[in-house]
């Protein structure tokens, strides 16, 4: 395994791999002993017997509005070092930050979350009514902050652009974004090419940062998926 260096970290970052990306990607971490990693609900796909678990309700109605499960799972490793094996409920990547303190905040898209260090913390962050409706990523955001090790989930790829100063992203494909980026939800092109395109909406980045999208999006999946629905037809009787 291995683990991304940093200088003179406060918090050790967590020794890791991620394993069948970018399609069906998994995330193998090792826990030291006593350490505790807060996860998803129904993301563990496998763990050893030194790890325990327990179920905290976290963050309460907030919580559930950003498409998170009300509910987080605290993995622990008693006694011991021990593995933990990781899986969203999509089929894509896993990308993983470590914050600092006085670095920048990242900000999710709904149903993005996998799992955190305990030094990492999560807020809600309402976008406004406009954004929340048309951007992708829902009426909340959320918000992560301080100092650890945090791990993110796509549908599809992870492909991660440096924003300089201006940049446009489809609104589905949106994952997470660094602290110091604004946007503003706008049509693309103009109105025939706002209904006949496609591409509907985009969201138009401002600032300096990074940027996190995915190469599937799920509104496209099911505008493919329609013709294949199966229709049931009722039959009215004499």
């Amino acid at each position: 395994m291995n683990s991304t260096n940093q200088a003179s970290p406060s918090v050790k970052p967590l020794t890791h791999v991620i394993e069948g990306r970018p399609d069906f990607a998994y995330l193998r971490v090792q826990l030291p002993a006593q350490e505790t990693l807060r996860v998803e609900a129904s993301a563990m796909q496998a763990m050893d017997k030194h790890v325990t678990m327990r179920t905290k309700l976290k963050g309460g109605f907030k919580r559930l509005l950003t498409g998170e499960n009300l509910f987080l799972n605290e993995f622990t490793a008693q006694g011991k070092e021990g593995e933990l094996v990781l899986g969203s409920s999509l089929p894509g990547d896993i990308k993983r930050l470590y914050l600092t303190q006085n670095g920048p905040a990242l900000f999710l898209q709904s149903g993005s979350f996998l799992a955190a260090s305990t030094g990492i913390e999560t807020q809600t962050k309402f976008q406004g009514l406009i954004k929340g409706f048309f951007s992708g990523a829902g009426l909340f955001l959320i918000k992560c902050v301080g100092e650890g090790d945090i791990f993110f989930n796509s549908y599809g790829g992870i492909i991660e652009i440096q924003v300089e100063n201006e940049f446009i992203i489809d609104n589905n494909h949106i994952v997470a974004f660094t602290e110091g980026l604004e946007y503003s939800v706008e049509k693309f092109g103009g109105y025939k090419s706002f209904f006949f395109s496609g591409e509907g909406l985009v969201a138009r980045f401002h600032g300096h940062g990074r940027i996190w999208i995915q190469t599937r999006a799920m509104p496209s999946f099911f505008a493919w998926l329609n013709p294949f629905r199966r229709v049931v037809t009722k039959t009215k009787r004499n």
